[in-house]
Order: structure tokens, then sequence, then C-alpha cells
């Protein structure tokens, strides 16, 4: 059944995607900020000690749980607590820890407001990972050199484990795969994420891998791609990227069974962008009546009547469609319902939008590692809000060899073992 979608539902939609990333990002980073800041101050602290040799300043547990309001929402904080009995030899007051970053009896912090989303929006494109951390909790903030680092080699720890981590206990039937080209400058060229995006049996949408790749090379995907298999991870039925030759060259090489299928929307704009404006509208219009078609046997004919409309004056942008066609229509072959997921890799598009929208570039060159790190995090926070795909039954049935004509089963798993057993 077809819905309208008002760009009003849609836009509230986005900002509400938005604000839950800031709010999980947020609340994980002021809890990691707030540790790092309480380490720093015991150990500059640690040579003070009694007359029986123990240390004057340690650790003490931690405070009530309180919500702080920040532009990010309401977060609730946990503040870890410090046992100082240093005594001001001028004054004879007991010396205190007070936070910086969160003061005590806190409701309203401007400058945890201003940092948090910023850092995790816009802190990849606009600003080096170190320098950025810095400037927001460093010196002026309570936080030393030492515990800005502690900041970053944490989700650089969090990121190297999940990139270790075994594969056995998932099975991703559907994946979604792409490079993401960041205009920020680290090292001496722009940082690119391989990223990786599944679909288990289950239904639920899940991360599955992000990391470096040397200009989308198919040297880098044929190694995260063998990485993977050696983690435990079986052949995925499909799997959804735009037209990178690079992948798709190590794919066959991995996973030769995993079927392929062509994003639409890097597709389409490839071809628009071979094209002349005065026929633009006109191709948009042959270009959805291939993709939405109701099955591939309409498609194909539509596939047709766009060569045969436009190929003549513009065969290198008909080409584009025409020799990629049976990749394009790969979704035709799988449940009506997951269509809409297949067609596109919208998951890891939509994740990096707000950050691979970005133009400015660093001043000065930082660290592969921290923006890899960094990266993963702002997945990891995403992929809280991930729906599920329509129908998530289905799924498991795709797996077991099901087969699917026009969207519809009509040969269940169970009778092809039968036959082939015969």
């Amino acid at each position: 059944m077809l819905s309208v979608v008002t760009k009003s539902d849609a836009r509230e939609d986005a900002a509400s995607m938005l604000d839950e990333i800031c709010r999980q990002g947020a609340r994980q980073m002021l809890a990691v900020a707030l540790e790092a800041e309480v380490d720093a101050y015991v150990e500059s602290h640690a040579s003070v000690l009694d007359d029986d040799g123990h240390r004057l300043v340690v650790r003490n547990g931690h405070a009530r749980r309180r919500t702080v309001t920040t532009s990010a929402g309401a977060i609730e904080i946990e503040a870890p607590r410090v046992d100082d009995r240093r005594v001001d030899p001028e004054s004879g007051d007991k010396m205190r820890f007070r936070s910086s970053i969160v003061p005590p009896w806190c409701r309203k912090s401007p400058k945890v407001t201003e940092v948090l989303p910023l850092l995790y929006l816009h802190g990849l494109s606009t600003k080096d990972f170190v320098p950025a951390l810095e400037e927001f909790f460093g010196s002026a903030a309570g936080l030393s050199a030492s515990a800005v680092g502690r900041l970053c080699v944490a989700w650089q720890a969090e990121h190297e484990a999940f990139m270790n981590r075994s594969l056995v206990d998932r099975d991703f039937v559907y994946i979604w795969v792409d490079g993401v080209h960041f205009n920020v400058r680290l090292e001496e060229a722009r940082l690119c994420a391989l990223v990786v995006v599944g679909v288990r049996q289950d239904g639920h949408k899940e991360l599955v891998a992000i990391g470096e790749g040397h200009r989308e090379s198919a040297d880098a995907w044929e190694a995260m791609l063998r990485d993977l298999r050696h983690r435990g991870m079986k052949a995925p039925m499909v799997a959804v990227s735009n037209g990178a030759l690079w992948f798709w060259k190590a794919l066959r090489l991995v996973f030769p069974e995993t079927r392929e299928q062509r994003d639409w929307f890097h597709k389409a704009a490839n071809v628009l962008g071979a094209l002349p404006a005065s026929i633009k509208p006109l191709a948009r219009k042959l270009l959805s009546e291939i993709r939405d078609a109701e099955d591939k046997e309409h498609a194909r004919i539509a596939g047709k009547a766009f060569d045969h409309e436009l190929g003549g004056k513009w065969p290198k942008a008909t080409a584009k469609i025409t020799d990629d066609l049976d990749e394009l229509l790969t979704f035709y072959d799988f449940p009506l319902e997951h269509w809409i997921h297949l067609k596109t890799s919208n998951p890891i598009e939509s994740t990096f939008a707000t950050v691979r929208l970005r133009t400015r570039v660093t001043k000065g060159p930082g660290s592969r590692v921290a923006g890899l790190a960094m990266a993963f995090k702002l997945m990891e926070a995403a992929e809280e809000r991930w729906r599920s795909v329509n129908a998530p039954h289905l799924v498991a049935l795709v797996r077991a060899g099901a087969k699917f004509e026009k969207g519809v089963m009509v040969e269940r798993a169970e009778q092809s073992d039968q036959e082939a057993a015969a």
C-alpha cells in the first residue's frame, strides 16, 4: 500500500534522528570526559603522601545520578568523586576537587552544550580531532593533555575491539557497503572509511565493520572482506553498493556466491550527470519506470525503452544503465517488502550525511586512527535508531533458500531441500 510522506514529516523525522544521535553521543562522551578529568587530577597528585606513605588524593566512587540539560537534550550523568585529604597551608581549609566540565549541582552546562554536538556532528569535517578535543576539553576545561589523550585512546580501543570481534554467532543475509570519504585532511590524504552494514536473520540492521581504505582500492576492500570471512562471517545473499568496480572485484574473489545489487541512487545521479539539463526531466521519468516497475519483466521492458529513447544521442549515459541492468534488477528476485531496502545504500548514506556534506578542510594533519574512531562512534550512536527491515520474518526464509517471483514466495526452502535430496 502506498503512503504519502510530506516534506515536513520527513524533516521532522530527520531532526528527531539527529537529536537522538546527539543525545546518545553526548552521554557517552561526557561520561568518558568526566572519568578522564578525575584520573588526570588524581595522577597529578600521586606523589602527595601522608606520614604513613598513603596517598592523600584518591578516587571515591561516584556521586548520585543527576540530569544535566544541554542542547543535545537531557543527559543523565553519574559523576566520579575524589577524596582529597589535603589542607590548604595558607587558609587551613580542606582542599576539594571541582569538575570544570560539570560543576557541582550543575543542571545546565553551556560549555558541554556547545562542545558535544559540535564535536560529533562537525568534528570529522571541520576540525582535526586531537586539536578539537584540546580546544574544547583542554586546560580551559580542566583537562590536561594526557586526559585528552585518554579520550582518543578509549575510542580507538573500542573501535579496535569491535574490528576484532568474532562473527560466528551472526549471520548477515543482506549487506550495504560504501566507501565514505571525509573532507578532512589527515596525514597525507583524505580519510576514507570502508563501511559495511548488515541485516541479520531476525531483520535487524547492525554495523558490521568500519575500517580504513586507501582511496577505496580493491586491495583494501579485499582485505576487509577476507578479514570478515576469517572472523566467521558467512557469504551474504545480496550486497548493495554503488558502481565502484573495486568493491565488486573484491566481492567476487572473497564471496563469489553473493549476488550484486547496484545502488539506484548513485546510478541515477551518474546517468543524469552525463545528460544535458533539458533532457533530465524525461530521463528521471524513464529511470523511475525501470526502478519502480511491478516486476523484473516490466523493468527490462522499461530499460529497453530508456535505451531506445536516449541511446541514439547519449549512448554513454544509457550505457550506464544497460551495461549493469542485471545487477540493477537483482532486488526483484527477493521479497517485495525488501525491495525498498535493497535499491539503495541509504542506511550508510543517511548516517554520514551530516558529516559528508561539510566542505571545509582542516588546516593541519591529524590522526587517521582518531578519525576512524570518531566515525565508529557516530555509527554506533546512530545504530540505536536503525529500524528493522520490512517483514523481518522473511529474511530467514531468504537465507534458507526460498524462491520469490514478483516479490511473492513461490517455493519454500523445505521444498527445495526435498527436490535436492530426490
